[in-house]
């Protein structure tokens, strides 16, 4: 039995893809899920699956979300897209008065979460961990680390070197909620703040550890790093890339969603390397992340994090925080050994 003995986290998205991930993740470390979600029929299946309580609700039904989160330590929400979902559910938190958590990789939202709920979720005490997943929690974790004793840093890079990327349908929805935020317009945070651009990504070459070695990547494939890395580290530069092949899969309409290789735990045969480099001057460090299945890997990343909250080990107690901010880098990533294959400095 796991750490998590007995104590009760709600999973709202629980039937979605990655949300199925996160319950199986929550009973194996002995927590007691409780699903909750907009469609009663799916929230069924996997309640009957995990054998817990399902409890439907919906983000324009506040006392329904109140329902849901009655008596749980912690909520976890996986639904997508979070421009619609992040706010009700953050906002049932504060009135229940415990830890919200996402796993949101929209760029737009996660900005809306820091800008509309920091004070408040400061004021109430109640810790707000947004884009605890994949990414902008994992990139966030590795380039603190990478960091170090370093106060600032002129520059991070983050690499993501996928060998494909079948997104699943809640990728596909919110990546056009984000792109119908920002007009088309791609956008990368550069000399302290966000900026919106028509102009094309340029397509670079990135070195990354063996085994993938030099890579064709998208410059400025921007992912949800460039909010949570800057919310707590003075970097004016941060960059994120993406394997050309990878962003070839998201972009085409014909890729299908993941579907696991057969194996137990239902992981696909998806593989990532994730490289961060953070520049200061002269002097160059770099964090590694090794490991299979974006989706599968946010699990273990946003239970952990509910983990260590309800256990007291963070650096911060309230607020919208970010993981690399919220808790020990290195000390969190080393946790992760069962999943990720990490290279610290």
């Amino acid at each position: 039995m796991g750490a998590g003995v007995g104590q009760t986290v709600a999973v709202f998205g629980a039937y979605g893809h990655t949300g199925r991930f996160v319950v199986a993740e929550l009973r194996a470390r002995g927590f007691v899920p409780v699903l909750s979600g907009r469609d009663a029929e799916k929230l069924k299946v996997v309640a009957v699956e995990y054998d817990v309580e399902a409890r439907p609700a919906s983000v324009d039904d506040p006392v329904s979300l109140d329902r849901a989160l009655a008596g749980a330590a912690a909520v976890i929400n996986c639904a997508g897209p979070f421009a619609t979902t992040a706010a009700p559910v953050i906002e049932a938190a504060l009135r229940a008065g415990i830890p919200y958590l996402d796993v949101a990789a929209e760029i737009e939202a996660n900005v809306d979460t820091f800008a509309g709920f920091a004070d408040r979720a400061r004021a109430a005490g109640v810790p707000v961990v947004p884009a605890m997943a994949f990414y902008g929690g994992l990139g966030d974790l590795l380039a603190t680390a990478a960091m170090g004793e370093w106060t600032a840093a002129d520059e991070a890079h983050v690499a993501y070197g996928l060998n494909s990327w079948h997104p699943t349908p809640g990728t596909r929805i919110a990546g056009e909620v984000s792109r119908g935020r920002r007009d088309g317009r791609r956008v990368r945070f550069s000399g302290g703040r966000l900026e919106y651009r028509d102009d094309a990504a340029a397509v670079l070459e990135w070195t990354f550890p063996e085994p993938l070695g030099a890579r064709e990547v998208i410059g400025e494939f921007t992912m949800a790093d460039v909010v949570t890395v800057p919310s707590h580290l003075a970097i004016p530069e941060v960059r994120t890339y993406m394997t050309v092949e990878a962003a070839r899969d998201l972009s085409s309409p014909d890729t299908p969603a993941p579907v696991g290789d057969g194996g137990a735990d239902r992981r696909s045969d998806q593989t990532f390397l994730v490289d961060v480099v953070v520049r200061s001057g002269d002097e160059e460090r770099r964090a590694v992340a090794r490991g299979r299945d974006i989706y599968a890997v946010t699990a273990p990343l946003v239970v952990e994090a509910v983990e260590r909250l309800l256990t007291g080990r963070t650096k911060v107690r309230a607020g919208v925080v970010s993981a690399g901010e919220m808790f020990d880098a290195a000390d969190f990533l080393r946790a992760l050994a069962d999943h990720v294959t990490v290279e610290l400095p």
